[in-house]
């Protein structure tokens, strides 16, 4: 590609096997383009994350493929936090006059804290970037998202990951569905659990 517009738009148009050649074709570069892509989607949510969790999770194996999408989502996911948290509340002020209706978003985040980005992160088809850039510039603490965000990536890529590896023997294994729902739960009830040691001891 003779630019990076040229390799994003290219990227963008992908399907999985596609994308799966082109990861593969950076393979001497270790895991650092499966850590990367993810990474990258956190900045540019265009890109087919789906997709790229898939080929991560068919090229590097399903453990290393889950860890490696996870770790770029997560890492992404808490820049865009930090960035958004350093332009602070003149930003917000600016957002909330521009679009009024965002005011009660902001109040339903603050409030309802965990719960709300922890499912909102476990769904792939949620807009996870407005998500993170809201959290960012309200009053959310800081350990309340990264919990949030830790857990319900991780549920999702899980899912997605065990559910697109080696996809042609999914019906041979529905185990693998169960797995992927126990997964949401557990996580969920997990995650409320260490949120209130965090505000009894906070």
């Amino acid at each position: 590609m003779s630019t990076w517009q040229d390799w994003l738009n290219h990227l963008k148009n992908m399907d999985i096997d596609s994308i799966q050649r082109t990861l593969e074709s950076y393979s001497q570069f270790g895991p650092l383009p499966g850590l990367l892509l993810p990474f990258i989607e956190s900045f540019l949510p265009f890109l087919p994350l789906i997709l790229i969790i898939a080929a991560n999770a068919n090229i590097y194996g399903l453990g290393f493929g889950f860890l490696f999408s996870w770790i770029g989502v997560t890492a992404g996911a808490l820049c865009v936090f930090l960035i958004c948290r350093a332009l602070g509340k003149n930003v917000k002020d600016k957002l909330m006059r521009r679009f009024p209706k965002s005011e009660r978003f902001f109040n339903w985040v603050e409030r309802r804290g965990f719960t709300p980005l922890f499912l909102l992160a476990c769904f792939p088809f949620t807009p996870s970037v407005i998500i993170t850039v809201i959290s960012g510039l309200s009053k959310v603490p800081f350990h309340t998202f990264l919990l949030a965000t830790l857990m319900g990536k991780a549920v999702m890529i899980f899912c997605i990951s065990i559910i697109s590896f080696d996809i042609a023997n999914l019906v041979e294994e529905p185990w693998r569905i169960f797995v992927s729902v126990t997964a949401v739960l557990v996580m969920w009830f997990g995650g409320k659990s260490l949120e209130s040691r965090y505000q009894v001891h906070g």
